[in-house]
Protein backbone atom coordinates (compact mmCIF):
# COMPACT_ATOMS: atom_id res chain seq x y z
CA UNK A 1 0.00 0.00 0.00
CA UNK A 2 1.36 4.00 -0.83
CA UNK A 3 1.85 5.90 1.84
CA UNK A 4 1.60 9.71 1.90
CA UNK A 5 3.15 12.20 3.96
CA UNK A 6 1.89 15.50 5.50
CA UNK A 7 5.36 17.43 6.49
CA UNK A 8 6.59 20.86 8.16
CA UNK A 9 9.68 22.18 7.54
CA UNK A 10 11.05 24.50 9.66
CA UNK A 11 13.54 27.11 7.71
CA UNK A 12 16.55 28.80 8.79
CA UNK A 13 14.84 31.94 9.61
CA UNK A 14 12.04 30.34 11.29
CA UNK A 15 9.12 30.58 9.09
CA UNK A 16 6.98 27.24 8.11
CA UNK A 17 6.66 24.98 4.85
CA UNK A 18 3.81 22.75 4.99
CA UNK A 19 4.43 20.03 2.06
CA UNK A 20 2.93 16.69 1.06
CA UNK A 21 4.87 13.98 -0.63
CA UNK A 22 4.82 10.38 -1.14
CA UNK A 23 8.59 9.61 -0.30
CA UNK A 24 9.70 11.96 2.52
CA UNK A 25 13.32 10.93 2.56
CA UNK A 26 13.16 11.59 -1.38
CA UNK A 27 11.70 15.18 -0.40
CA UNK A 28 13.10 16.18 2.29
CA UNK A 29 16.80 15.60 0.48
CA UNK A 30 14.84 17.99 -2.67
CA UNK A 31 14.28 20.70 -0.42
CA UNK A 32 17.71 20.27 1.30
CA UNK A 33 20.19 20.26 -1.72
CA UNK A 34 17.95 23.01 -3.56
CA UNK A 35 16.49 21.46 -6.53
CA UNK A 36 13.90 23.92 -7.13
CA UNK A 37 15.12 27.26 -7.51
CA UNK A 38 11.64 28.22 -7.13
CA UNK A 39 10.89 26.69 -3.96
CA UNK A 40 9.64 28.58 -1.16
CA UNK A 41 12.60 26.84 0.77
CA UNK A 42 15.32 27.60 -1.52
CA UNK A 43 16.83 30.44 0.21
CA UNK A 44 15.69 29.57 3.11
CA UNK A 45 18.08 26.91 3.65
CA UNK A 46 18.55 25.18 6.19
CA UNK A 47 16.09 23.57 7.41
CA UNK A 48 14.81 21.00 9.48
CA UNK A 49 12.10 18.18 9.41
CA UNK A 50 9.58 19.13 12.50
CA UNK A 51 6.80 17.52 11.53
CA UNK A 52 5.11 14.25 9.57
CA UNK A 53 2.23 12.41 9.39
CA UNK A 54 1.85 9.21 7.19
CA UNK A 55 -1.42 9.08 5.33
CA UNK A 56 -2.34 5.60 3.96
CA UNK A 57 -5.09 7.39 1.54
CA UNK A 58 -4.05 10.15 -0.86
CA UNK A 59 -7.37 12.08 -0.24
CA UNK A 60 -7.15 12.14 3.75
CA UNK A 61 -3.49 13.37 3.06
CA UNK A 62 -4.61 16.83 0.34
CA UNK A 63 -7.50 17.09 3.39
CA UNK A 64 -4.53 17.50 6.18
CA UNK A 65 -2.58 19.37 4.22
CA UNK A 66 -4.72 21.91 3.06
CA UNK A 67 -5.99 22.14 6.53
CA UNK A 68 -3.06 23.13 8.29
CA UNK A 69 -1.51 25.13 5.71
CA UNK A 70 -4.33 27.84 6.83
CA UNK A 71 -3.23 27.72 10.58
CA UNK A 72 -1.02 29.94 12.11
CA UNK A 73 2.97 29.48 12.88
CA UNK A 74 1.78 29.03 16.40
CA UNK A 75 -0.47 26.13 15.41
CA UNK A 76 1.94 24.77 13.65
CA UNK A 77 4.43 24.89 16.23
CA UNK A 78 1.78 23.12 18.76
CA UNK A 79 1.34 20.15 16.80
CA UNK A 80 4.90 19.90 15.63
CA UNK A 81 5.15 19.69 19.42
CA UNK A 82 2.87 17.39 20.41
CA UNK A 83 1.16 20.38 23.00
CA UNK A 84 -2.35 19.22 22.03
CA UNK A 85 -3.35 21.57 24.91
CA UNK A 86 -2.19 24.81 23.43
CA UNK A 87 -3.48 23.46 19.54
CA UNK A 88 -6.50 22.95 21.49
CA UNK A 89 -6.13 26.82 22.90
CA UNK A 90 -4.93 28.56 19.47
CA UNK A 91 -7.65 26.48 17.57
CA UNK A 92 -10.44 28.37 20.33
CA UNK A 93 -12.07 31.73 19.21
CA UNK A 94 -10.22 34.57 20.90
CA UNK A 95 -13.17 37.05 20.52
CA UNK A 96 -14.39 38.98 23.81
CA UNK A 97 -15.92 35.82 25.28
CA UNK A 98 -12.99 34.15 25.24
CA UNK A 99 -10.22 37.19 26.45
CA UNK A 100 -9.27 34.73 29.64
CA UNK A 101 -6.30 33.48 27.24
CA UNK A 102 -3.42 36.02 26.86
CA UNK A 103 -1.86 35.02 24.10
CA UNK A 104 -0.07 37.87 23.04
Amino acid sequence: MKKYYVYILKCSDSLLYVGLTNNMQRRFEEHENGINKNCFTFKRRSIELIFNQVFNHVEQAIFFEKKIKKWSSRKKLALANGDFDMLKILSECRNATHSKYNLK
